[in-house]
């Protein structure tokens, strides 16, 4: 016995319990009321939940709710805030005020913060407490996390992914079942799957938002949403899905973020068409799909449902349990100044199709691989400037549809091969 080693379990972390104030009790505050009553193991209790309308009739006796939202901030006994509304705006005074009074705050509100993430920065560098928000960016995935806590600011090179569940099961639905997209849209509302204001999803504004948060994340880029490239699916139309099943590609609204040499970084969110290779290529319906790459690991596929009220319940109870443990983001990339600035500085080639008396313009174009003209439909595969799509709204007039071809990005370096070899060809050179 003398020979053998004793062992000891290294300390565990010490938890500490939390009691919660909640703002919102629709589907997701609801579920996650439930969850905590019956699971005492994670030492979390709602303790009152502030709500905009007391008439409405619901599951839980009235003592637990309130309309003043200072019952919940005032509450010395409240160590968290729990912000699950609709209203952007209100949701960041809730937060901002949380924040001031020292409480730890969970949200999954990705228009509020995005909108305001350099002054929630502040706020969280100033008071001390924590802000987290998985919940905000691909609901099931753990992806913010795991841009924290994986990947250096060196390594990360590009990611690229279905960040929007909605718009994701609308295409789907299109391309698989031939539905219109009125008949898509109406089902993904239906479902639960589109906001309450679908216009934040079908125009791209829901995946420009997450975007925008995600980069601060992967590259210690805070760039606003309206600085991004972006639209949604809206003007997407029949004779567009038509080609690309002739193709056999299908139609995705992809985010893409892409370091553009060592110091600046390419973004935006566009619809694009993605062949059978792909890993996009097999993310359906709700589910979202984001491909990270890096110079040693290469990349990784991280995929899972992305609308609904159970997975973002998962994340917001994922960001719950972590509090426990006084868990915060740390923004290293961001501390550390990598000045890795967003810019405009490269080239896209797309697919462009217009209806009706639309004409396009092909001096928009930096050069042209195909034109067609039908009797109602014009369209082209161009190369196209991005300074051109940030500056210009011509390619979100209505009758116009643009969709990334495969593998659009053309960096400056490219651009000069591909130009002088499309001259040569042309005998213009």
């Amino acid at each position: 016995m003398s020979g053998i080693k004793k062992t000891f379990a290294p300390a565990l972390p010490v938890s500490r319990d939390l009691r919660i104030g909640l703002f919102g009790f629709g589907v997701v505050g609801n579920g996650l009321y439930e969850v905590l009553q019956a699971t005492p193991a994670l030492q979390s209790v709602i303790k009152k939940i502030c709500i905009k309308n007391p008439g409405k009739k619901r599951l839980i006796s009235g003592e637990h709710f309130t309309t003043q939202a200072s019952e919940l901030l005032d509450d010395a006994e409240i160590n968290v805030i729990l912000e699950l509304i609709d209203d952007a705006d209100a949701a960041y005074e809730i937060v901002k005020a949380a924040l001031q009074k020292g409480k730890s705050v969970v949200s999954a509100n990705k228009k509020m913060i995005a909108k305001h993430f350099s002054e929630l920065l502040e706020l969280q560098q100033e008071f001390g407490a924590a802000l987290l928000y998985e919940g905000a960016c691909c609901a099931s995935i753990p992806i913010i996390r795991n841009l924290e806590e994986y990947y250096d600011n060196d390594l990360l090179s590009a990611f690229r992914g279905i960040i929007n569940g909605s718009t994701n099961y609308i295409l789907t639905r299109i391309d698989k079942d031939n539905l219109s997209f009125k008949e898509a849209l109406l089902e993904a509302q239906q479902l639960g799957f589109a906001e309450s204001d679908p216009a934040l999803d079908i125009e791209g504004h829901d995946a420009a938002n997450k975007l925008s948060i995600l980069l601060a994340h992967a590259f210690g880029t805070v760039v606003s949403p309206e600085e991004l490239i972006y639209t949604g699916i809206a003007a997407i139309k029949e004779s567009d899905a038509n080609l690309a099943r002739q193709r056999k590609v299908q139609i995705k609204l992809v985010g893409t973020a892409k370091r553009i040499g060592t110091d600046k970084l390419a973004a935006f969110v566009l619809p694009q068409f993605v062949s059978a290779d792909d890993e996009l290529s097999n993310v359906s319906n709700e589910f979202n799909g984001l491909v990270t790459e890096s110079s040693f690991a290469d990349k990784h596929f991280f995929k899972g449902k992305g609308a609904g009220a159970f997975p973002t319940a998962a994340a917001v109870l994922s960001d719950i349990a972590a509090l426990r443990y006084n868990y915060k983001y740390e923004y290293k990339k961001i501390a550390q100044q990598a000045n890795i600035i967003h810019s405009h500085d490269y080239y896209l080639r797309v697919f462009v199709s217009a209806s009706g008396d639309t004409v396009l313009d092909k001096s928009n174009f930096e050069w042209i691989e195909e034109w067609h003209n039908d009797v109602n439909q014009s369209w082209t595969i161009a190369v196209i400037s991005a300074k051109n799509l940030a500056a210009t709204r011509w390619w979100k007039e209505d009758g116009i549809s643009l969709i990334l071809c495969e593998d659009p990005f053309i960096d400056n370096v490219q651009y000069k091969k591909i130009s002088k070899l499309s001259l040569s060809l042309a005998g213009i050179e």
